[in-house]
């Protein structure tokens, strides 16, 4: 597949243009024309960039990339390091970031939401003028039993703040960084949200809102639409596509 059409079927599917984001989506380096091989990962590092090569990609699909509007790098150390192993071995990198997130079928949110049995999802957690997570029902469970789901099938470090009912029936899921977002699980009245990570003041407000908070990991919580998305080009463009999983505690 050419380097173009790829760009050109990703950006379509994955709808860049609706976001306004953090860093560009799509084509952050420029590789080789011809791509036979792909790999994916969660975030771009040397580690992730090494392994590849030795894969012999020709393209790099991953969830964070290496551009972002808040920060401008110079080229040393471990960013230098990463420019050159792109350049050097002519290896694409593309990088999606809320499109990943909010996509109905393959998105983090989405896919996570499918994984514990939610039904009636629909958009949840603007962000930016778009909702970028899902919310949903679910057959009324214990909580206990659910946090036990939720660290079986998503982190079992989860962090768990367990302040809602003992019956869970309604969840709001918004992967990675989405800490300050439970605000809107309250307005919403959900009794569990699901998030990657939790600030210092998550607790106390958790507590006195009488709702049930799960920071089960940033990169826990976004493996699933970088996968997903893999799995979709593998099928339906006979591509070689492998994902790469370098954990991250965080």
């Amino acid at each position: 597949m050419k380097r173009n059409e790829l760009s050109d079927y990703l950006n379509q599917y994955l709808k860049t243009g609706d976001f306004s984001d953090l860093c560009p989506n799509g084509l952050q380096v420029e590789g080789r024309d011809e791509v036979k091989r792909i790999i994916t990962g969660v975030s771009a590092s040397v580690e992730l960039f090494e392994k590849a090569i030795e894969m012999n990609a020709d393209a790099i699909i991953v969830h964070h990339g290496i551009i972002w509007n808040f920060e401008r790098p110079v080229y040393r150390g471990g960013y230098r390091q990463r420019i050159k192993l792109l350049l050097e071995n002519e290896i694409n990198l593309f990088g999606y970031h809320l499109p990943l997130d909010a996509h109905p079928e393959i998105g983090n949110n989405a896919q996570i939401g499918e994984l514990l049995n939610l039904t009636e999802m629909e958009p949840f957690g603007e962000y930016n003028g778009k909702a970028v997570g899902v919310k949903g029902v679910v057959k009324p469970i214990n909580a206990a039993q659910m946090f036990e789901k939720i660290k079986a099938l998503i982190n079992p470090d989860a962090l768990i703040f367990p302040f809602g009912p003992g019956l869970i029936k309604t969840v709001g899921i918004i992967s990675g960084g989405a800490q300050k977002e439970v605000k809107q699980a309250v307005l919403n009245d959900l009794d569990l949200y699901i998030t990657g990570e939790a600030t210092e003041f998550i607790l106390h407000y958790v507590k006195e809102e009488q709702i049930h908070y799960v920071a089960a990991g940033h990169y826990a919580t976004e493996k699933f639409g970088i996968i997903a998305l893999g799995d979709h080009l593998r099928e339906k463009f006979d591509l070689n596509v492998d994902f790469i999983d370098i954990p991250n505690p965080v």
